[in-house]
Order: structure tokens, then C-alpha cells, then sequence
């Protein structure tokens, strides 16, 4: 297959959703999430897969995160990963929250030494990849809030298996801000082809710009259009097929422009 630049083959399911459904006191949340990651091998280069899950407030979204992250047990289906179908485990994800957390009385290079069970070259060559080589011996606290999610970024992609989790990267950023972190998950996702970043956010542009796929979180409706519960993919956008994904100044392009019109459109009877 090709964009509009770019050629690719998908390859192996790397993370797959299978018929997952989850309630709290008998009232369902999800309802049947069905929904996979394929690996994408694009000639010449690394390309890691970035999805985007979107969805109103309330929908559930948190609700799959936890789920996907092992932290939580759905009430029925299972999260699988990599080619052999693994079931997810609680500490083989990597999870990044808004607050980028690290080790306060670590130093950068430490707080990834814990996740490479010391492996210093390791942990640099990463960090030289991230532009981050040079605070190494700083601390936390030393580090603007945009480098705290560098270094957030770098230590949960050594500590899990490929699957990085992200809740809201770009809440609460100005513009300038929010494209240094789409370009900062285009240099992550290039680390490793399997590499696989799943973005839990309400920015909508910001998710068209960045990801390679979308997963749209809502719920039926009944005949009258009232919301059904138990929330399920509605639909999938893919950017790669659309030919804007691994591009940078698409918001000018027709194309962009029409799949935000139609998810805007879709939004409120998600």
C-alpha cells in the first residue's frame, strides 16, 4: 500500500481488543470493544504505530486505558498482544500520565536505569535519540515540563514490551507546545517498528496530526436517539490509507480537513 508519499505493508497484529465488555454495579461501560494494531513496516526506515482514542467525556475512555494497561480486569474479553496473542499483564504497558511522574531523587539517567535493570549505554542511547543526553545528571525538578515528558517517554518505552499508553498528552498545552509533543511522539514512534503508542485525548486536531490510526469510542443509539450503554469503537479512521499519516504540514491539505469535518460531525451522538 502507499500514501500519498509513503509506501508500507502491514504486517502481524500487535495489539488486539477482543469483545470487551466492562460494568461497575450492573451498569455497562463497554460493550463488545473490538478493535486491533497490525504492524507496519515501511521500507527504509523505523516506523512505530501511533493510534488515537477519542471519544466524548464519560464515554469510557479511561475505563479501556485501565484495562488496556493490565491495571484492570474487564468483565468479559480479553487485551491481547504481539503476534502470539499474549494476554496483557499488569507492568508489561507503559503508562505515561499528564503529570509525566519520575523518580524525584533520581537523576534523569537513573530514573532509566531502573526501567533497563542498569544498563547504562542503553539508557544513554536512548536518551542521545530524545535530545536528552545532555541533562542526564539533572534531576526532575531541574527539567522544564515538556523534558520531564521526554524523559517520561524514554523510561516507559525501555519498561514495557512495546505497548505505551498515554493519557491526555496534550491537555492544557498552548499551540507552540502541542506541536512540540506531535513531534516528539513522531521521533518515539520511530525508535522501534513495533513500537506502538495508544493516545487517550479530546484534541481532535491534535490526534489527526499525530496518529497513523483512530479509534472512535460511543455508544448506540435507540430508535428515538437516545444513547444505548456500553461504549464500542464506532469507527476507525485510517490515516494511513487517507494519506496523512508520517507527514508533517497536513492541516492545509483537503484531505485533513474532511476527516475533521466528519469526525466534528460525528462527536455528538458518540
Amino acid at each position: 500500500m502507499s500514501t500519498a508519499s509513503t509506501i508500507y505493508e502491514v504486517r502481524e497484529t500487535l495489539l488486539k481488543l477482543e469483545n470487551i465488555s466492562h460494568s461497575y454495579s450492573g451498569r455497562p461501560i463497554l460493550k463488545e470493544v473490538n478493535a486491533e494494531v497490525k504492524n507496519v513496516h515501511v521500507p527504509g526506515r523505523e516506523q512505530g504505530q501511533i493510534v488515537g482514542l477519542l471519544g466524548p467525556s464519560g464515554v469510557g475512555k479511561t475505563t479501556l486505558f485501565r484495562i488496556l494497561a493490565g491495571l484492570m480486569e474487564p468483565t468479559s474479553g480479553r487485551v491481547l498482544l504481539g503476534a502470539d496473542g499474549h494476554p496483557v499483564k499488569r507492568g508489561t504497558v507503559g503508562v505515561v500520565a499528564q503529570d509525566y511522574p519520575l523518580f524525584a531523587h533520581r537523576t534523569v539517567l537513573s530514573n532509566l536505569l531502573v526501567a533497563t535493570d542498569n544498563d547504562a549505554a542503553k539508557a544513554m542511547n536512548l536518551l542521545e535519540r530524545f535530545g536528552m543526553a545532555e541533562h542526564a545528571k539533572k534531576y526532575p525538578i531541574q527539567l522544564s515540563g515538556g523534558q520531564r515528558q521526554r524523559v517520561a517517554i524514554a523510561q516507559q518505552l525501555l519498561c514495557s514490551e512495546f505497548l505505551v499508553l498515554m493519557d491526555e498528552p496534550f491537555s492544557g498545552l498552548d499551540p507552540v507546545a502541542v506541536q512540540n509533543v506531535i513531534k516528539l511522539l513522531g521521533e518515539a514512534a520511530a525508535v522501534d517498528e513495533q513500537k506502538t503508542f495508544v493516545l487517550v485525548t479530546h484534541d481532535i486536531e491534535a490526534a489527526v496530526e499525530t496518529c497513523d490510526t483512530l479509534w472512535l469510542l460511543g455508544r448506540d443509539r435507540d430508535e428515538v436517539g437516545n444513547p444505548i450503554p456500553g461504549a464500542r469503537v464506532q469507527k476507525v479512521f485510517d490515516l494511513m490509507a487517507c494519506g496523512l499519516a508520517w507527514r508533517e504540514g497536513i492541516t492545509g491539505d483537503p484531505e485533513y480537513q474532511r476527516v475533521l469535518a466528519e469526525i466534528h460531525a460525528l462527536f455528538p451522538r458518540l
